[in-house]
């Protein structure tokens, strides 16, 4: 009762094909392959762009205390 034997699991997978059908998990595997090395080749970019950021991220933070020196702060006043 605890464990399936082989022929429980081949019973389920010929249900499954007669369900679904060959050309439907067919396109199915091949998509979920797909997937998977989309999201490998992200995880890679993303590594990859986590060390390429930190240099431009000193770069920005000076540029940005630059542009705040030369930034104009203007409160618009209401006619009472």
């Amino acid at each position: 009762m605890g464990s399936f034997s082989i022929w429980h699991w081949l019973i389920v997978l010929l249900i499954v094909v007669m369900v679904f059908g060959t050309k439907k998990l067919k396109n199915m595997g091949s998509d979920l392959g797909g997937a998977v090395k989309g999201f490998k080749d992200g995880m890679k970019d993303g590594a990859a762009s986590v060390d390429d950021d930190k240099p431009t991220a000193q770069v920005s933070a000076s540029a940005a205390a630059a542009a705040q020196k030369n930034t104009i702060d203007v409160e618009a006043k209401t006619k009472s």
